[in-house]
Order: structure tokens, then C-alpha cells, then sequence
């Protein structure tokens, strides 16, 4: 049933109470991020759109440089509604081809760049992919073999060393490679061989603009089709939620291929007319200079990060100053980590829920507030939704359940991809009548905050009763020398399934496995703790910083 005993329902948005007057009211985005980029490339040509390390680019030089990697994808047969794959670290190469194939009218297709040659080939032949842009590197070590083996016509790299002004290996942790070849082309060369960006092929609001490649944890990974309404809306609620003065600095912590760092931080700030700063990839010293150096007012990032940023030694509350807002998405969000943070850095950070399907956040804390803590779990609450959308628990049978109880969430509103790329019973399955359900577990208390107790597939069934893994993972950050933590189950002869722990450790902590055990053992039900503990270096982790929990359940 949808309504409760008080007759409040889903659909009656309770978080609303929890909004500004500017969070609850309407928002006009822009029919594209590409339409606001141009806008933003007229009327404020001389501001930094980009900076990377030292380097920097202005909006109209951004917009020239793209309008050149446009012509030349046209010129090498790149059609309205073709796919252009892009496989690069956060650098401005990324964003260049990004808007250089929306220019020439292309859906692109980010890929992490961390993937191996089998998902590369996938993503490939699944999208049909008639271009790729990629690091001169990573063609020269294996992608040169695998595109050959796909649809790909034509090839552009880049050296992620260029558009900086030191040009030192050293800043980026690699050498220049010997060079495109004769079977690729330099994408800053042709991007600088200029030329206009070909006519009539301006994307809509309804055109694909992302295929974007779920992580494959349960089958073949399959593509959302994120239009570009869909990053517009989102990119706009993003802008006007937090609140920023146009022009404003957004740090790039998130990778750029992942969707959260696609929307809430590449198209926000572009909407918002603002600079982008990057450090091609993560690395905990890098980013605290950079953070010096750019005096960023936002940055999205998932909790490993921000344990890596808090346990740098160089770390000072001065490197956080600048910070207006700091968001966490991507990977669940401890209570003690907030805490920890917040003392010793000065920042809250503020809780974000979102899909590849819906296109980033569909719940996030509002500025200025803080996520509850659920007395009886003790998950904090990853936010609220926005005005614009709904989201409802359900039941097994999909009929929605009271507030306060557990079920899989669903969510309705303009955020919400339309399908998957040619996968109409994946579509269906996921997206009956328009509604995302997500696969996640969670509850929605009747203020309308939104908690997520864990995926459907990750619950553990220890003799009978329900453990999720979350609940057990918070305890464990509680304790003072845990780092990181992940909980899995494992075959029990006995119970069926037991819990196991992996947890890697802050520099200079100790703590042996059974004083962890103990530390869980006496604040979790018995069939809750963990019965083993073990304890590594690092924990595996997607490039967005997610742990991977299906490696930890494969360990022998």
C-alpha cells in the first residue's frame, strides 16, 4: 500500500519540508550541458573553463579546441547518432572529446580506463563503437589489438602529460610514449588544426547522449542511455541546490567515465560557468596541493577518498578551507568517518544516493543540513530527494511498503534513463512504467529521509537470519585503527552462510583480528559479528573508489 496510517504517501514527497525555498522551486535547464557550454563560451570567453596543474584553458579556447575535434570525427565518417568511445583519466583531453563528439553529433561511450582488454572489447562491439579516443599509452600497450577486433574506424590519442605548462613526468607518474603511430592520430594536433564544428547535427534533449556501462556485477555489463536531458536536469538541480556564485571552482575527485563525476561535477560546473580543476587521477598528495592551489568550493568523491585525503600526513585543515560543500557518492558513507573528518578537517560531509540509471543523485543532503543517523541500525541517511522526483520502497511484489520499512527502492523522475542499449527485456525488467527499481534495500523514515541498507544480491543469510553487510561495516570504522572495511559471506557448514571481514588499517594503527572481532562481538547480535577477520594492505576497489566485495567473496 502507498498510503500510511497518517494518509501521507510517497507520492505526498515529505522531504520537501527538509528543501529551501530555492531547492523546492522549479528549475529550467538548459536543453543540453553543450547548449550551456556554448552560452558560457560567448559570454565569458577569457574565464578558465579548465585547469590542470598549472596549465589552463579558457572557455573560448575549450570551445575552439573542441570544435576542432568535431570536424575532424566528420571528416573520418563519424555520423549524426554514432558512438564515440572515450577512455581517459581527468584530464582536459576528456572533456575535449566529450564535447567535441557531442559537437559532431555522437553519443559517447566512457569507459574506465582502468578496464582490461575483454571489457574494452565489449563495450565496443555492445555500443558499436565507430571511434575511440584514448591515451597514447594505453594504445600502444594493448588497445591498438583490441580495436582492431571491433568496429572502430577511426582512432585519436592523447599524451595526458600536454596542457600543462611544467610538462614533468614526475606530476603524473609516467613517460611520453613514442607516439600515435601510423594507425592513430594526436587529438590535441587535430584538434588545433581547427575548423568549424559541422552544421546540423545539434544534439536535443531527447538524443542519447551517454551509453554508459554498468560494472557487470551481476551478468554482462549493459549500457544506460543517459540523454542529455537527463545530465541537464540533474546538472541544473545540482547548481541551484548548492548554491554556488557563478564561476566558482569544482575539484574533479571522481573520475569524469563515472557518471557522478560526469554530472555532478563536469556538468554542473559547466552550467554553472565555472573552472574545472583536475589532477588526471587520484593520488592523496597531488590533491591536497591542488586543493592549495585552486581553492575549490565543491568536490564529490566516495569514502575511500576522503580516508585517504584524512590519513595523508600533510594533511591540514587549511587544505579544506576553500570548501563551501563536500559531497560523498559512489560507495556507502560511514557515520564515523563523517565525524572523524569533520573534527580534524572542518567539513561535513554531506551524503549523495544515485544509479548510473538515474544519472547520479536522486537523494542527497540538502547545504546547510545533516543526515541522520537510524537509531536502530545506525545507517546514516544518504539524503533527500529533489522536488522533482519520487521515491518509494517496495515490497517483493512491488506494492509500496510504510515508512520506516525495509524494501528495494524506486525511483520516478526526469533523471531516469529511458532503457539500456539494445537490451528491451533488461529495460522492461528494470524500468516498468518508467520506474528505476534499483536492486538496493533500503527504508525512508517519515521526514523523508532516505537510507540504504545494502544491495539485494550482498545479503547474508547466517542460520536463517538476515545480516547486511553495511550494519557490520559501520561498527567496524567505529573502531579507531580501521581504514577500510568490507563484510561478505561466506559457505558455512553449519549455518549456511557465516560473515567475514576484510579491513585494511590506517597507517601507524594496530589491531590484531580477534580484538576487531571482539569490537563487533559486543555491538552486534550474535549471527551478526563477524566470525573471521582478516586484515590486508588495501581493499580492491572500482576506479570510482567502491569496493569490490564479489573479489573478497572469490579470496580462497
Amino acid at each position: 500500500m502507498t498510503g500510511q496510517k497518517d494518509g501521507t504517501r510517497y507520492e505526498d514527497k515529505p522531504w520537501l519540508a527538509q528543501l529551501n525555498a530555492a531547492q523546492r522551486g522549479p528549475v529550467t535547464p538548459p536543453e543540453t550541458v553543450l547548449h550551456a557550454f556554448r552560452d558560457a563560451a560567448r559570454a565569458v570567453p577569457e574565464r578558465t573553463a579548465l585547469a590542470y596543474f598549472d596549465g589552463r584553458l579558457s572557455y573560448a579556447e575549450a570551445d575552439a579546441l573542441s570544435d576542432g575535434v568535431a570536424a575532424h570525427l566528420a571528416s573520418r565518417g563519424v555520423a549524426r547518432g554514432d558512438r564515440v568511445a572515450i577512455m581517459l583519466q581527468n584530464s582536459p583531453h576528456f572533456v575535449l572529446a566529450l564535447l567535441g563528439a557531442w559537437k559532431a553529433g555522437a553519443t559517447v561511450v566512457p569507459l574506465n580506463p582502468m578496464y582490461k582488454d575483454r571489457e574494452v572489447a565489449h563495450a565496443l562491439e555492445d555500443s558499436g563503437a565507430a571511434a575511440l579516443i584514448c591515451s597514447d599509452r594505453a594504445w600502444e600497450a594493448y588497445l591498438r589489438g583490441t580495436a582492431a577486433r571491433s568496429p572502430v574506424r577511426t582512432v585519436l590519442t592523447a599524451c595526458e602529460l600536454d596542457l600543462q605548462t611544467r610538462n614533468d613526468p614526475r606530476v603524473l607518474g609516467f613517460s611520453r610514449a613514442a607516439g600515435p603511430g601510423t594507425d592513430a592520430e594526436d587529438l590535441l594536433e587535430a584538434a588545433r588544426r581547427g575548423g568549424p564544428a559541422p552544421e546540423g547535427r545539434e544534439p536535443a534533449g531527447a538524443d542519447t547522449a551517454l551509453i554508459s556501462y554498468t560494472s557487470g556485477t551481476s551478468g554482462t555489463p549493459k549500457g544506460a542511455r543517459n540523454t542529455h536531458a537527463n545530465i541537464a536536469f540533474n546538472a541544473e538541480r545540482q547548481r541551484v541546490g548548492l548554491g554556488f556564485p557563478e564561476g566558482s571552482c569544482v575539484f574533479a575527485l571522481a573520475p569524469l567515465f563515472h557518471i557522478t563525476g560526469m554530472v555532478v561535477q563536469l556538468a554542473s560546473c559547466l552550467v554553472n560557468r565555472g573552472t574545472l580543476a583536475l589532477t588526471h587521477r587520484f593520488e592523496a598528495g597531488v590533491v591536497l596541493d591542488a586543493f592549495l592551489e585552486h581553492r575549490p568550493v565543491h568536490t564529490v568523491g566516495p569514502a575511500t577518498a576522503f580516508m585517504a585525503l584524512a590519513a595523508h600526513p600533510a594533511a591540514t585543515r587549511d587544505h579544506f578551507a576553500s570548501f563551501r560543500h563536500v559531497s560523498s557518492g559512489g560507495a556507502p558513507l560511514p557515520p564515523a568517518l563523517v565525524e572523524k573528518f569533520r573534527a580534524a578537517f572542518g567539513p561535513y560531509i554531506g551524503n549523495g544516493y544515485g544509479l548510473t540509471e538515474c544519472t547520479a543523485p536522486c537523494a542527497s543532503v540538502p547545504p546547510g543540513r545533516e543526515a541522520p543517523v537510524d537509531p536502530v541500525s545506525g545507517t546514516l541517511a544518504v539524503g533527500v530527494p529533489g522536488p522533482d522526483t519520487v521515491v518509494r520502497i517496495l515490497d517483493e511484489t512491488g506494492e509500496a511498503v510504510p515508512f520506516g520499512e525495509q524494501g528495494e527502492i524506486a525511483v520516478r523522475g526526469p533523471q531516469v534513463v529511458p532503457g539500456y542499449w539494445r537490451r528491451p527485456e533488461d529495460t522492461e525488467a528494470a524500468l516498468p512504467g518508467g520506474e528505476l527499481h534499483t536492486g538496493d534495500i533500503g527504508f525512508m523514515d517519515r521526514d523523508g529521509w532516505l537510507y540504504v541498507v545494502d544491495r539485494k544480491k550482498d545479503m547474508i543469510n547466517a542460520s536463517g537470519f538476515k545480516v547486511w553487510p553495511r550494519e557490520v561495516e559501520d561498527v567496524l570504522y567505529g573502531h579507531p585503527a580501521v581504514r577500510e572495511a568490507a563484510v561478505v559471506g561466506v559457505a558455512d557448514d553449519y549455518r549456511g552462510e557465516t560473515v567475514k571481514a576484510y579491513v585494511s588499517l590506517r597507517p601507524g594503527a594496530d589491531a590484531t583480528p580477534d580484538e576487531l572481532r571482539s569490537h563487533c562481538e559486543a555491538a552486534l547480535a550474535a549471527y551478526k559479528y563477524p566470525r573471521a577477520v582478516e586484515i590486508l594492505a588495501e581493499l580492491p576497489k572500482t576506479a570510482s573508489g567502491k569496493i569490490l566485495r564479489r573479489e573478497l567473496r572469490s579470496r580462497p
